[in-house]
């Protein structure tokens, strides 16, 4: 049927909801022809003086639009009904649709060793759980649009936080969390797999796991290579930051380290489950370095998609809604007072 209309008529269709409704435009037509006519039959109450009396109810009282005019105006306003149902339509200007952002667990180490002093913030020597609350901080600050939850572990894990698009929340709750609250031991496939857990129950596509620890798997019931299993199947990527210094004690601004610091740090198995889940693995031994990898995972994973612009629809069946009432007023008008008055 497309094929036998102009191109011009079907654009000026397309901008109708229901098209299909201008069809009922000759009905009016259809009926005059195949009813039949209305007789015409002498008045029924005859009474002295009749013409005398319409004469004076018109004088007084005006009458509406009669004749020709009365029935211009009812096509009129059975043409703009019809439209006015068929629902015009108006492309309005483009608009970009909601921007989508990530699904993002935040894990973070809360054992025993977080608590070593061979961090350097501003000068001054901190705690690992420090630093980290600080550049955490201000990667939360460059995730507006992401849904982001904070879960922290120990010798067993906790979800402090859902997802939430409240970032000022879970700053919060990061503030508020210390070394050993979860336990002083680490129980790393168990935080991976309640981070899975987590996302798996949401619908969104874009899921990321940012773990931060400083340690080995001391504790749990789940090996962290079997977590990792189930965060690839569960389309889940981790990024895992593997962050510490030499370890070590600090007197008076001196740091004496310790020889095989880097030995509690498990490396090779952060980076078999970054590797099992397509992220990416880090290694952070001062706090400008570990900036660097959450710069480089705001890199990897962008706050937003790009989205295609839409043009909404906009109503337009109140104006010819408005010309049928406008035609309903004027056919009811007492013309022959209103022409009195002028």
């Amino acid at each position: 049927m497309s094929a036998l209309l102009p191109a011009g008529l079907l654009d000026t269709l397309s901008t109708f909801a229901w098209p299909l409704v201008l069809l009922a435009l000759p009905l009016p037509l259809l009926a005059r022809w195949v009813l039949p006519r209305r007789r015409s039959i002498g008045a029924a109450l005859r009474v002295p003086f009749g013409a005398r009396l319409d004469a004076v109810a018109a004088a007084g009282g005006g009458h509406a639009l009669r004749g020709r005019g009365a029935g211009l105006l009812a096509w009129i306003a059975w043409a703009a009904l019809c439209v006015a149902a068929a629902r015009p339509q108006e492309l309005g200007p483009p608009v970009a649709p909601p921007q989508a952002g990530r699904d993002l667990m935040l894990a973070v180490d809360l054992s025993g060793s977080m608590s070593q002093e061979d961090m350097d913030l501003g000068g001054q020597p901190v705690d690992r759980l420090t630093a980290a609350k600080a550049v955490l901080a201000d990667f939360l600050d460059r995730r507006a649009g992401d849904r982001v939850g904070l879960l922290v572990f120990g010798q067993r894990a906790y979800a402090l936080t859902p997802l939430t698009l409240d970032l000022s929340t879970v700053r919060q709750q990061l503030d508020d969390s210390v070394v050993g609250l979860a336990g002083r031991e680490t129980a790393l496939g168990d935080a991976l797999a309640l981070a899975v857990k987590r996302l798996q129950s949401q619908p969104a596509s874009q899921r990321v796991v940012v773990l931060l620890t400083d340690g080995v798997n001391t504790a749990g019931v789940l090996d962290p290579d079997k977590a990792a299993e189930l965060a690839r199947d569960a389309h889940v990527r981790v990024h895992t930051v593997a962050f510490g210094g030499d370890g070590g004690m600090s007197f008076f601004g001196l740091r004496l380290p310790v020889a095989g610091g880097d030995d509690e740090i498990d490396e090779a198995g952060l980076k078999r489950i970054a590797d099992t889940t397509g992220g990416r693995a880090f290694r952070a031994r001062d706090t400008e370095s570990l900036a660097g990898i959450y710069a480089e995972i705001d890199r990897l994973e962008p706050v937003k998609r790009p989205g295609q612009a839409v043009r909404p629809r906009l109503e337009r069946y109140p104006w010819p809604l408005g010309v049928a009432l406008l035609c309903a007023v004027l056919a009811a008008l007492p013309f022959g007072r209103i022409g009195r008055r002028v």
